[in-house]
């Protein structure tokens, strides 16, 4: 119900701004504005006839106002269009200059998305993360650990963390938390991590 109440206030809305508009002589310009032979038809027969001329009148101001009413809707999609734009680009600013590093990963460990920080601490390019499985940058006794945190989130959908290790060039190794959650009604999985503890050198 209140669908159809919101949708009739922006119809009466649009009625009104295009209205107002044409009477101000300041409706927006469009080279869309055409009428059907039919209709061109209908309005000389109306307005031959002096018993219908007025309603040939009221048939043009309608069919003017609507014409309005959807070059304003077109100009409000394209205003929303450019603001939803603007808003993807900061969120993927922020998202690409976190300070930790991010992962999106489906419920294999497969990568689906990664930032800046999440390549650079792999020693990849932010391109070559997309496809690759996660575990596959861990010491093999940590892949396990990182692997089951993911399913268990997956499961019951709570909040979990575990703490595991990859390598640092050749000679030492470095711990890393992974945070992960699951946003309701996703199947992907949102992986954050931080690099703890102090580096050991191999053995």
């Amino acid at each position: 119900m209140s669908t159809i109440v919101n949708e009739s206030n922006v119809h009466a809305r649009l009625r009104d701004k295009a209205e107002a508009q044409l009477e101000a002589g300041t409706a927006p310009a469009t080279g869309q504005w055409s009428m059907g032979i039919d209709t061109l038809r209908l309005l000389h027969s109306l307005s031959s006839d002096p018993n219908s001329a007025d309603d040939a009148l009221k048939l043009l101001h309608e069919l003017q106002v609507h014409q309005v009413e959807i070059d304003l809707q077109n100009e409000e999609i394209a205003t929303n269009g450019e603001a939803v734009v603007e808003d993807l680009r900061l969120y993927r600013t922020l998202y690409d200059s976190a300070p930790f590093a991010y992962f999106v990963v489906d419920v294999d460990g497969v990568i689906v998305q990664g930032n800046l920080i999440a390549a650079r601490l792999f020693g990849v390019g932010q391109d070559d993360l997309e496809g690759q499985r996660i575990d596959t940058f861990l010491n093999p006794q940590s892949r396990s650990l990182l692997l089951g945190l993911i399913k268990r989130v997956a499961q019951s959908g709570a909040r979990d963390s575990c703490v595991v290790e990859t390598r640092v060039g050749l000679q030492e190794f470095q711990n890393l938390q992974f945070s992960a959650s699951i946003p309701p009604g996703r199947r992907h999985i949102s992986l954050v991590c931080c690099e703890c503890g102090m580096r050991r050198s191999a053995d």
